[in-house]
């Protein structure tokens, strides 16, 4: 998942006796599967939960291009280079979309950009984990948006009209990134010997912070029964985190590769993989600026903040100007 560690303001799931009666006409009409749109009256941590959640996503879209935008000119060849350029510019129009998803909740894309770059805000942890060769490109591809779909799919049903809207798109175009993934990693797994070793290091290494992305052990992630009572999440971490595996494994043997994983198990009883829990005490230190990339990451967003300064205040300057103009004309 892109928004990890996205916690509930509130104390916990209240009751029907503890709700206000406007609480319970809205949790009512979440039960009901309705939409929530912008106007409607919704719970003040219902707002916040959102807000922290799309604008987390957001800004994961946003800092997911940086590892990929670097191998651009240096793809192996032309139509390689087309296609890395074709999805890191659909990341861009990703966050775009839930930006404006954000501002109907009556926060504007600057304060969200100016929360990332304080360091209030985050984005996924996997984006804190360097890209060193082509093959960690269609490691990426197959395993992060294959685990980025996995949440996204459900989260078509959301509760939040414009959020659940926006993710019909973007559950689209990232089908095509993770089949893009995956055709560069068949292609290095079924080249030289050298090439699958490439591979086989590039699934080595993205492995596990792959199941991070979708945050927490269920009993470690106190906040998510509120979130899905209000149908913001669909799924639960463990959930999503098995269906992942479960799906993954046999693309992984299909390839010829091997998950980086000895306890991997099909268990016949439960009809999933057994499979090792990630290092959480790495994912939380990663979450807190200490992974590969953080400082590099966050240096880029603030870089690019403030070279793009001039150009936002053209535009501003320039919306003046018209507004004043019709003014007179009136």
């Amino acid at each position: 998942m892109y928004a990890q560690m996205i916690k509930t303001a509130g104390t916990g799931v209240k009751s029907p006796e503890e709700m206000t009666e406007e609480e319970r006409k809205f949790q009512a009409h979440v039960d009901a599967n309705e939409k929530v749109e912008p106007k409607d009256w919704m719970p003040d941590d219902y707002r916040a939960t959102l807000i922290r959640q799309i604008g987390q996503h957001a800004h994961s879209e946003i800092v997911g291009q940086l590892p990929e935008g670097n191998w651009i000119t240096r793809a192996p060849t032309l139509e390689r280079k087309a296609i890395l350029l074709a999805k890191v510019q659909d990341e861009a129009g990703h966050g775009l979309y839930l930006y404006c998803a954000a501002e109907t909740l009556g926060i504007s894309r600057d304060e969200l950009t100016e929360d990332l770059l304080s360091g209030k805000m985050k984005y996924s942890s996997i984006f804190n984990y360097p890209t060193l060769t082509w093959a960690d490109i269609g490691a990426v591809g197959w395993l992060v948006d294959g685990a980025a779909i996995m949440n996204q799919v459900p989260l078509q049903r959301t509760s939040f009209g414009p959020y659940s809207r926006a993710m019909i798109r973007i559950c689209k175009e990232e089908s095509f990134h993770q089949r893009q993934g995956y055709d560069i990693m068949m292609k290095m797994a079924k080249g030289s010997e050298a090439q699958k070793r490439m591979a086989q290091d590039a699934l080595n290494r993205l492995w596990f912070p792959s199941l991070m992305m979708f945050g927490p052990s269920d009993k470690e992630s106190v906040h998510s029964a509120q979130s899905m009572a209000w149908k913001i999440k669909i799924n639960t971490n463990d959930e999503l985190r098995q269906k992942f595996v479960d799906q993954t494994v046999p693309q992984v043997e299909y390839l010829g590769l091997t998950v980086p994983d000895e306890t991997l198990s099909w268990n016949e009883e439960r009809g999933h993989y057994d499979f090792a829990e990630p290092d959480w005490g790495e994912f939380f230190d990663v979450l807190k600026g200490n992974g590969p990339c953080n400082t590099d990451r966050l240096s880029a967003r603030q870089e690019a903040w403030a070279e793009g300064k001039w150009v936002r205040d053209a535009m501003m300057a320039h919306a003046r100007k018209k507004s004043a103009a019709q003014v007179a004309a009136e």
